[in-house]
């Protein structure tokens, strides 16, 4: 991989991790926010921060991506190369992204109905953005590849963006507050996180010629995120089935236990993000 290659898939990767983090905070907080009664600000400070880093990541993409093209660093400053990409599907993409954050960040300088409302216009329209460009837009099924690759990326927003938060309530708020919020987390996580699976197996059902395509990149990363996504389940076992009732009980042990197994969490999605950037941005299923 050449070093424009590696420049720009350390900031499409970068991009990832906080646009989707970005997005699924304003979900958490319409979602959970009034079980809050001191980590309403932090979570909402975090939200902006994230959703600043990744117009930043989304930028520099932008204006890095045609030098991957090239092949070369000086791509950067070829000036008829940056403009075909800011007029392709690449810089559609990018634009509703970029609109998406923005509103992201406004919706967390105050707390309120309105502005909760204004981040999860802002979180769906960063879910979207990723269907203007990528395999799923030029396939001709795009018709069952945009739908399905939008549910896909809100329910890992959803889970994803609700992990910093429930660390960082796992700080601020008693242990009753967080046996609460932690409870109805999981029962939302039970019935939406597996369409995660579903979803990115019909994706690939369609999008892969044959099961030898799992042979390729493409597909040892697509393998490698599914154990990922296993492993991961496991720990949300874990979490909902013997710390969310010991946390109820009463337990801090099983608090500090809770708040050490999301950042792990956490670390596996933003790992499975980064073998996703890789993936799209330099292998195709067909290869």
């Amino acid at each position: 991989m050449s070093v424009a290659d590696t420049v720009a898939i350390g900031a499409r990767a970068l991009s990832f991790i906080a646009v989707l983090q970005a997005a699924g905070v304003p979900l958490f907080l319409w979602l959970f926010g009034d079980e809050l009664l001191r980590s309403a600000r932090p979570i909402a400070a975090a939200a902006a921060r994230t959703a600043l880093i990744g117009l930043l990541a989304t930028v520099v993409y932008q204006v890095v991506e045609p030098a991957r093209l090239a092949d070369s660093l000086s791509g950067v400053l070829d000036g008829p190369l940056q403009a075909a990409l800011l007029a392709s599907s690449v810089g559609t993409a990018a634009a509703v992204r970029l609109l998406g954050l923005a509103l992201v960040a406004v919706s967390a300088l105050k707390a309120s109905r309105l502005g909760a409302a204004v981040g999860l216009i802002g979180g769906a329209l960063i879910a979207a953005s990723f269907a203007f460009t990528g395999h799923t837009a030029t396939d001709s099924q795009r018709w069952l590849l945009a739908p399905l690759l939008l549910v896909h990326l809100l329910i890992v927003a959803f889970w994803f963006g609700a992990l910093w938060p429930l660390h960082l309530a796992s700080r601020h708020e008693d242990l009753g507050v967080n046996a609460r919020i932690i409870e109805r987390f999981s029962k939302l996580a039970v019935l939406l996180v597996p369409m995660i699976l579903f979803a990115g197996l019909a994706l690939a059902f369609v999008l892969l010629p044959s099961l030898a395509a799992l042979g390729t990149p493409y597909g040892q990363l697509l393998l490698t995120k599914v154990a990922a996504f296993a492993l991961l389940m496991g720990l949300a076992a874990l979490n909902k089935w013997r710390l969310g009732p010991q946390i109820g009980a009463g337990s801090a042990a099983a608090l500090r236990g809770f708040r050490r197994s999301v950042l792990i969490e956490w670390g596996l999605i933003a790992g499975v993000l980064v073998a996703t950037a890789a993936m799209t941005g330099l292998f195709s299923a067909e290869h």
